[in-house]
């Protein structure tokens, strides 16, 4: 069984929290191994609660990203100073957007993207940080972007072909735009670099009122060769600290 990795999307949970270090510290005490997308003045507080960092934003913007060449330079300054941050602080992944289509076809803008990724690849290998391309739902949360399904995210990431160049598999946004999560997976494990989770629809919690069995999920993931992260990203119904125990337990 590979050892799976346990985080939780800042954003998602401490607006509901006064107290930033105690959440740091119940996440810790629950099991979580680290904490994503969270601001640099933290950090230290981070490594204090004995947490990582499982990852951070690595370019500008979810819309304006790597699928127009204009964007090429600035987005490779951009990763290129992230990625020297994340070598420093051992941030473990950082998240690439593909942007809008605004008109640009699928076909032409998997090279686009792969080309993109290609001007920092080796950087990202000798840092020992990943680069993991989002996936993400066009049809509820984010009309417009590009990788919206895994087959497209492969393609660019097969392009790419680095050990560096990875997926955020969403499983919220492709139960959303694929289903099919569990076979979908498997098939494309050696693809994947970073997991994202929360229940469908809504977004909320891992709960008996959404469609997603998590536990078969997690046990998936668990029997395949995945050495990452799984990190939970949705917006609890209640107290956070409870809902990251209860998500954490679904994913075990």
């Amino acid at each position: 069984m590979a050892e799976i990795l346990h985080s939780f999307a800042w954003w998602a949970f401490s607006n509901k929290m006064l107290d930033k270090a105690k959440l740091l510290r119940e996440a810790k005490r629950i099991g979580y191994d680290g904490v994503e997308m969270i601001g640099e003045e933290l950090w230290p507080a981070v490594k204090d609660a004995g947490l990582r960092l499982a990852s951070m934003g690595g370019h500008k913007s979810l819309t304006d990203g790597l699928n127009k060449r204009h964007n090429h330079e600035r987005i490779e300054r951009e990763l290129k100073e992230n990625l020297a941050k994340a070598k420093e602080h051992e941030v473990h992944a950082l998240i690439c957007f593909s942007g809008n289509r605004w008109g640009v076809p699928d076909a032409e803008a998997v090279q686009v993207c792969a080309d993109g990724l290609k001007r920092v690849a080796g950087d990202a290998e000798k840092a020992g940080v990943t680069l993991v391309l989002e996936l993400l739902n066009s049809k509820v949360d984010h009309q417009g972007y590009q990788c919206d399904r895994t087959w497209w995210g492969v393609e660019v990431v097969r392009r790419v072909g680095s050990p560096r160049v990875k997926l955020l598999y969403d499983i919220y946004h492709m139960q959303i735009m694929e289903g099919d999560v569990i076979r979908t997976l498997r098939d494309n494990i050696d693809d994947i670099g970073h997991f994202h989770t929360a229940g469908n629809p809504g977004r909320k919690d891992l709960d008996d009122e959404q469609e997603l069995y998590y536990p078969a999920i997690a046990k998936a993931i668990q029997a395949t060769n995945y050495r990452g992260y799984i990190g939970q990203e949705f917006s609890p119904k209640g107290e956070p600290i409870p809902a990251l125990e209860a998500a954490l337990k679904a994913c075990r």
